[in-house]
């Protein structure tokens, strides 16, 4: 499975950093052709599942997610957050850090596992740098809009 990480400084306090990256139907601002659909109520905890509909028509397919690790930032400490990929097509897990940065900034760590089911793994290399690509811009999305 095609593990990566990347990171980002931002210009923002922790607890707006983090609102930014953990207010999962904004994510569908930024990734085209997706559309998030809560399936449990606010606010985000442990249990926490959304679903990522992603493509068109008959090319569309879900990526179901639950929140298995919920910790926002405090007193001026990282904050962590890991979700579990359960989809019929994506597999894995991915997880958002927001932790102090210098002179006053925050950081963002993002890590992830991604394995899409029936592909083979010869093609791993491929889907890491398309997934690389595609959640950093989407991170610089998030982090840039208010």
């Amino acid at each position: 499975m095609p593990t990566f990480s990347f990171e980002r400084t931002a210009p923002l306090a922790l607890d707006e950093a983090w609102r930014r990256l953990t207010q999962w139907p904004r994510h569908a601002d930024v990734v085209p052709l997706t559309r998030i659909t809560l399936l449990t109520p606010p606010p985000t905890r442990v249990g926490t599942r959304f679903v990522a509909r992603s493509g068109i028509g008959p090319l569309a397919f879900d990526d179901l997610m639950e929140v298995t690790l919920w910790c926002p930032p405090a007193d001026g400490e990282a904050g962590l957050c890991r979700l579990e990929k359960r989809g019929r097509v994506i597999l894995g897990w991915a997880e958002i850090e927001v932790r102090p940065g210098p002179g006053g900034r925050s950081r963002v760590v993002w890590r992830e596992e991604v394995r899409l089911r029936f592909l083979p793994s010869a093609l791993d290399g491929l889907v890491e740098r398309t997934a690389r690509t595609l959640f950093g811009r989407a991170v610089n999305r998030l982090l840039r809009r208010e």
